[in-house]
């Protein structure tokens, strides 16, 4: 069972630790130590009923349905843009303010629906859980799949905690305005990257 932990524990990393705009907007909840916990806990939450629910049998549901994925997939482009635009501004403003906090969720409401939008609106997010990880892991023998799900987990829990404490920790330094700017400046990129790589995919589908 061992050798079956680990194999969910490194695939499950390596779907998570690509640059994506779950661990953009946690760098940035951690450097302004807002619910920076909560923000890595429903990541790892979103993870967990992606990834059990791929496993145990949920993967072929997503890739049957042609316009749910039209959905997520043009929803994601509106959304990542939009907030793509929001760091963009808030990074080029002259207040110092704006910069610090413009687009820093300030309630405990806004950031959840944040980042159930960054996670769910993000087609690779399934991809990357129900269809690659569920279609492996699905595999496997019925006892066997409880522990390649617990260790794709692990990964999870100890990427997202682990980069949101190490942001937290790192928060005098990432708090400066000019750490700032730079962040806003990383989190626009990253959300229009995927805009623009969602939305290649939307007009190709």
């Amino acid at each position: 069972m061992l050798t079956i932990y680990l194999q969910g524990l490194f695939l499950g990393a390596a779907m998570i630790l690509p640059l994506g705009p779950q661990n953009a907007f946690i760098l940035q909840q951690g450097s302004r130590r807002q619910f920076h916990l909560m923000s890595a806990a429903l990541c790892s939450l979103s993870d967990m009923i992606l990834i059990a629910v791929g496993v145990f049998g949920g993967s072929a549901l997503l890739s049957q349905s042609d316009l749910l994925m039209t959905f997520i997939t043009w929803g994601g482009v509106v959304f990542l843009a939009w907030y793509g635009f929001g760091a963009a501004r808030a990074a080029l403003s002259n207040n110092l303010t704006v910069v610090r906090a413009e687009i820093a969720p300030t309630s405990r409401k806004r950031v959840v629906f944040i980042l159930l939008a960054v996670t769910w609106l993000n087609p690779h997010v399934y991809l990357d859980t129900l269809i690659i990880l569920g279609s492996i892991g699905g595999q496997l023998e019925y006892t066997q799949r409880s522990w390649f799900t617990f260790g794709a987990l692990t990964a999870s829990l100890v990427w997202f905690f682990g980069l949101s404490i190490l942001a937290a920790g790192l928060s005098p330094l990432l708090s400066r305005p000019i750490s700032q700017r730079i962040i806003n400046i990383f989190v626009a990129s990253v959300m229009w990257l995927i805009a623009f790589k969602l939305a290649i995919q939307g007009i190709q589908h």
